[in-house]
This record gives structure tokens, sequence and C-alpha cells, in this order.
């Protein structure tokens, strides 16, 4: 057993693209990552490697013939060693997230246990890609629950933040973004051995492209109706554009001086056009494009090699989509960490397959 075995068997370079999904989820809660989100980042890791170890043990006979190139085929790593280590992350995931509070252990308990029947039983089911976006969703939504439900360490009082709970709800739209892209890189994954599909490419191009568009979407502020308390009247828009004879009425019934200087009316830019917002189009761009280029190569040519290299691309277009997710809150600090693990998962994909 050697230290490249393990890297294949573990899919090293496919790594770096689950802390995002933690700090994602730490600024979907509209919270900032703490101590707790490290141990989420730690928990979702050593999942993560689980889930990896864990497949090729169930895939071993089947990897036999399709992949015989593989660490457990090619006997480089034991079976009994691969599910040894499937058992001894998942338990140090789990105690990790303890570490982080009960809401995160629940979380990462769901995590574990829709990773392990995933492997062992829904792999192969018409329920095969919706467990494995379930599985991406639940890791975000880990970040935000440790993050949001952090123990305090100031103050009296120490314990879990009731107040902090609520903000999790937050997390549940990105959750739902990412866990619909796994979905569409899922489908594609299952041809990667023989190809031949063009529907599945075309259908996640598709995906691609919507959660792209539901990326840079931003809800607008529900705007008062006039005449209501809160509401902005025609004769208040007009007093605040400076335009002449709009004087407004005061409760004594006087009106108010138009000598006086007033501000000038000076209307909010959109979100596209501020520093997070441009952030963000281009975090989207990046995400789109890492994603959509050989997604349509593979629709064009559903070959092995170019599917493969599909779904290759789908998992690093994670990393830019989470950085998105993050940028979408105003997170821009966060976003820009997480691309920071791009140029370092491009050189492991060099030297160790993600797929």
């Amino acid at each position: 057993m050697t230290a490249r075995a393990w890297a294949e068997l573990l899919r090293v370079s496919a790594l770096f693209t689950v802390p995002g999904d933690a700090l994602a989820g730490a600024a979907a809660s509209g919270r900032r990552p703490n101590g707790s989100t490290v141990l989420a980042v730690g928990a979702s890791l050593c999942l993560y490697e689980a889930g990896m170890a864990l497949n090729d043990w169930a895939d071993r006979e089947e990897d036999a013939v399709d992949r015989p190139h593989r660490p457990i085929p090619s006997g480089r790593i034991a079976p009994g060693a691969a599910l040894a280590a499937a058992g001894a992350l998942t338990a140090a995931g789990l105690g990790l997230a303890a570490r982080a509070g009960r809401p995160a252990l629940a979380v990462a308990t769901g995590l574990a246990a829709t990773v392990w029947a995933y492997d062992l039983r829904l792999k192969h089911t018409p329920a095969g890609p919706a467990a494995m976006a379930a599985a991406r969703g639940l890791d975000l939504l880990l970040g935000a629950t440790a993050t949001g439900t952090g123990r305090r360490t100031a103050g009296p009082g120490t314990g879990p933040d009731p107040a902090a709970r609520g903000s999790v709800l937050g997390a549940l739209p990105a959750a739902g973004l990412l866990g619909a892209h796994t979905y569409a890189v899922t489908a594609v994954s299952r041809h990667e051995a023989h190809g031949g599909s063009t529907t599945a490419p075309l259908a996640a191009l598709a995906a691609i492209t919507a959660l792209g568009a539901a990326t840079l979407h931003t809800r607008r502020e529900r705007r008062e109706e006039p005449g209501t308390a809160r509401g902005t009247t025609a004769q208040t828009e007009r007093r605040r554009a400076g335009e002449p004879g709009t004087a407004l009425r005061t409760r004594s019934g006087r009106g108010e001086d138009q000598s006086r200087p007033r501000p000038a009316y000076r209307p909010t830019a959109p979100l596209a056009l501020t520093a997070p917002g441009l952030v963000r189009t281009a975090l989207t761009g990046s995400y789109v494009r890492t994603a959509a280029v050989p997604l349509l190569h593979a629709a064009l040519n559903p070959s092995p090699p170019l599917t493969q290299r599909a779904v290759g691309g789908g998992i690093r277009a994670m990393i830019p989509l989470q950085a998105a997710l993050a940028a979408r809150t105003g997170a821009v600090g966060t976003a820009l960490a997480v691309m920071g693990l791009v140029p370092i998962a491009r050189t492991l994909a060099r030297k160790v397959s993600p797929t």
C-alpha cells in the first residue's frame, strides 16, 4: 500500500471541493465563520473521504471489470483496509461534529447515514442522484448549523445560542442550489464508464444554466403600498427629488420651508453594480464556464473519456458555485477564500483523477 494508492482511493484532488460547503453554509446563516465552522469543515472532510473509501469497497467487483487500474482491483489496497478506513473516518467526522454541538451532530449523523446508504444501496437505483444531492445539501447545512448554533466563548452563561438557530433556515436555498448541481453531475457520472448518452449532458447543461441564473437572482425587498404608515406617496417621492411646489404639510398644518437646502436624491445603485454584486457575477460566470464547456463536449461526443471529463468539470465547478453562494450573502471575503482552493484542486487533478 503506497501513498499514491491511498490518494487515488480517497480522491484527494476532489477533497478541496468540500471546505466550501461549510463556508458557504456559514455565510448563508448570516454569521461569520468561527471555531465551530472549523470543526464542521473537519467533519465534512472526514465524511467525504469515508464515502470515497466506501464507494470503492462497494464497487470492487464492478471496478475489476470496468476500472481494473483502481487501487482495490489492482491489489494495491486490500478491501478490508478500505472498509476499515471508511469506518474510522466516519467515526472521526461524527466526533468532530459532536464538538460543534448537538445540532451539528444531528446533521452530521444524517449526512453519514446518507453517504453509507448511497454507497451500499442507492447508487445504482433511480434514487442515487437524489441521495448524492441530499448529501451535498446536508454538508452545507452542517456548516450553517455549526456556525449558527456554536457555543459562546465570552460572557456569562456559555452554551448554545438559541437565537442563532433560526438563521440556519437562511441556508436552505443555498443547500438547494448546491444539491441541484450535485444531482445533475451525478446523473452524468452514471455514464462515465461506457458513455453513449447525450441526454444526461444536455440536461445537466440546462440545469447549470438555470442554477447560474438563480445564483445571480436577488430577492427584492417588499415595498410598502403608498398611503400606508411606512409607504411612500407620489408627493413624497417628488419632495425627495427636490421638485418645486411639493411642500409637505406638517401636523400643525404649515408647509415646510422650501428655501432650505435639501440633500439631493440619490437612487441606490443596483446590486449587480456594487462590489459584492460584481464579485458574485464573476464567480457565477466562472462556475457556469467550468461546468458547461466539458458538458457541451460530452453532449456532442458522448465517449467515455469526454463524459468522464464532464463529470470532473462538474466536480471542480462546485468551488466557484460555493464561492458565488457565499458572495450572494455579501460575504465577499469568504467567497474569495473559497476560490483560493481552485489552483490547488486543479494542480492535484492533473496527478490524481477526481472521479
